[in-house]
């Protein structure tokens, strides 16, 4: 009758350990997504290219080009109506022979032939697109 009254408390040491490994397992795991996590947030992947070219004399050539291009209306930015303004493709073609007159002798050929050849082509895109527009240039 007196084991009823004081019934014997078995304690299992060994959940103990178990809840120790669980915790050590679920440490780790958070510390792989972590690390999983800040390797992506600062490493460009295949599916996020790089948002911004290194910069260059040719990025430098290719953006008063691509303003230049959209002025005339002969490219299209995707979120954007098409455009034409033939004194802002006149200011982007100004400024790159701006940069041919403060580079002169201090360009590559390769960087000499880039600029000469992207100015001929502009300028002809810009006669043209003015003609097409505001008839010949000249006439009155």
């Amino acid at each position: 009758m007196a084991d009823k009254e004081n019934p014997k408390i078995y304690i299992d040491d060994d959940w103990k350990r178990q809840a120790q490994e669980e915790k050590h397992r679920l440490a780790e795991k958070e510390k792989k997504v972590e690390e999983t996590r800040t390797k992506e947030a600062t490493a460009p992947s295949a599916a996020q290219p790089e948002r911004l070219p290194k910069p260059s004399f040719d990025v430098l050539v290719s953006t008063f080009t691509t303003q230049t291009l959209l002025a005339l209306g002969l490219r299209q930015h995707p979120n954007m109506q098409p455009m034409l303004d033939l004194e802002l493709a006149k200011f982007n073609i100004d400024m790159l022979a701006v940069l041919e007159e403060k580079t002169k002798g201090n360009l590559t050929s390769q960087e000499k032939a880039l600029l000469d050849q992207t100015l001929h082509q502009l300028r002809m895109a810009f006669v043209e697109v003015a003609s097409a527009t505001v008839g010949p240039i000249g006439a009155e």
